[in-house]
């Protein structure tokens, strides 16, 4: 199948200044997208990075992209802010505008995409209005808060017919390209089962108190879809994860990778049935999410995967793998970039080591707006993944397992579970997704 010729031209000024920080993007404004041709292989593609914590690592990334411009930093913290936009000009670029707020992004209308490495929360609103916008976007896993919004900004990107990447970039790594391609040519045997693993020495996040916002940092916008609550001093710029106001734990925050390429390996879509059982066992501090969690996805006839979490416990001496994936006839073990490949004797067999790189995940994506070389996670794929921490974490939060359709990964009968499907208290005026 050809590849679709992406739309670049873009509608100018979609969204109208309005005061105040807590007004934002009317859920009335639809899309008006004036069709275009491509942009040309070798023309520039001027992008926007959102969020610059991990954003740092876009910039640095992008730089490196030789058909890409780094035209505008994003955050709502003025420190971050400025240490972004220092990135862009110390590794060569020309000075980025910098913005506090990411509508003033989306009225030029001669940017062509923006990054979004923000907060989960943020995730998919930021998506949705960037491709309303005209806007092509790359967004940080997990790319959605979550089910429902899994859902929704995969409609958005295909009615607008933008090039949405979602930041599972191990799916661009070489190595692990060549792990799976191995998989498919028989180098184990039929697949069967995918174990990962995750291990973290994280110390305690305390207990939080009511205090004002640290200077420079915008708390309405921080807060983004989110309805209005007070700064806590210990949730602000990492540990709103364990907060399930805010995150999803470590399920969300780093299982998602793993669960990806071990989804990829096995070549599935939705689970049966998933349980998910753990709890917070380290520490007696804020944190709502679990530090200790082992979460199991049924596909059927089709195999299993399996998930374990230890974010304050590394492990050691234990040796655990990144991802292994178990056939009849050996194993593949994923860490780093690479991958190894043992025989059912415990012999290795192949072997592939590269050094990891955000670069060609970006370089995929711009090479899609560009020129319509099909993205290696397109949003559609990277959100089926997601769906998995989604699922993991409300069968944790309810009775430990749920039932799934496989067919279309909704829940089947389970009442306590949708409650969690969506934003129940809904969003801020304006960010209705």
């Amino acid at each position: 199948m050809k590849p679709e010729l992406p739309l670049t031209t873009h509608r100018r000024h979609f969204i109208k200044t309005v005061g105040g920080t807590a007004a934002m993007l009317s859920a009335s404004m639809a899309p008006n997208l004036l069709l275009g041709q491509a942009k040309g292989a070798n023309e520039r593609v001027r992008v926007g990075v959102m969020g610059l914590g991990r954003g740092r690592g876009h910039i640095s990334a992008l730089m490196d992209v030789p058909n890409a411009e780094l035209a505008y930093v994003c955050d709502v913290d003025k420190v971050r802010l400025a240490a972004g936009a220092k990135a862009v000009i110390d590794k060569g670029g020309k000075e980025p505008k910098a913005v506090e707020d990411f509508r003033r992004m989306l009225d030029d209308g001669d940017l062509d995409a923006i990054s979004i490495a923000t907060p989960n929360f943020c995730h998919t609103p930021a998506a949705i209005a960037a491709c309303r916008a005209g806007k092509h976007v790359y967004v940080e896993k997990p790319g959605s808060y979550n089910a429902y919004e899994a859902r929704k900004v995969v409609e958005v990107a295909k009615t607008t017919d933008r090039k949405v990447q979602m930041g599972t970039q191990r799916r661009s790594y070489p190595g692990c390209i060549a792990g799976i391609q191995k998989l498919r040519e028989g180098a184990i045997g039929r697949v069967l089962h995918a174990r990962c693993w995750y291990a973290n020495k994280r110390q305690t996040i305390g207990k939080g108190q009511p205090a004002p916002p640290p200077e420079g940092l915008n708390w309405a916008l921080w807060q983004g879809p989110t309805q209005d609550r007070p700064f806590k001093d210990n949730l602000v710029h990492y540990n709103w994860h364990w907060h399930w106001y805010y995150g999803g734990g470590e399920l969300a925050n780093n299982g998602i990778h793993s669960l990806d390429i071990a989804r990829w390996a096995l070549g599935v879509q939705y689970p049966e049935r998933v349980t998910c059982e753990g709890g917070r066992y380290h520490f007696e501090d804020d944190q709502e999410t679990p530090d200790t969690c082992e979460a199991v996805y049924s596909f059927g006839k089709s195999g299993l995967i399996s998930w374990s979490g230890t974010s304050c416990h590394q492990r050691k001496p234990e040796k655990v793998s990144f991802v292994t994936v178990y056939g009849e006839g050996g194993e593949m073990d994923f860490n780093g970039s690479g991958y190894t490949t043992y025989d059912l004797d415990g012999k290795e067999i192949d072997k592939n080591t590269e050094k990891p790189s955000d670069v060609p995940h970006f370089q995929n994506w711009v090479n899609a707006i560009t020129s319509g070389e099909p993205l290696n996670q397109p949003i559609a794929q990277g959100q089926i993944s997601t769906l998995l921490c989604h699922l993991g974490n409300i069968a944790y939060r309810t009775s430990g397992a749920v039932k799934v359709d496989p067919q279309t990964g909704d829940l089947v009968e389970n009442a306590a579970g949708m409650k969690l499907w969506a934003r129940e208290e809904g969003y801020r005026t304006g960010w209705d997704v």
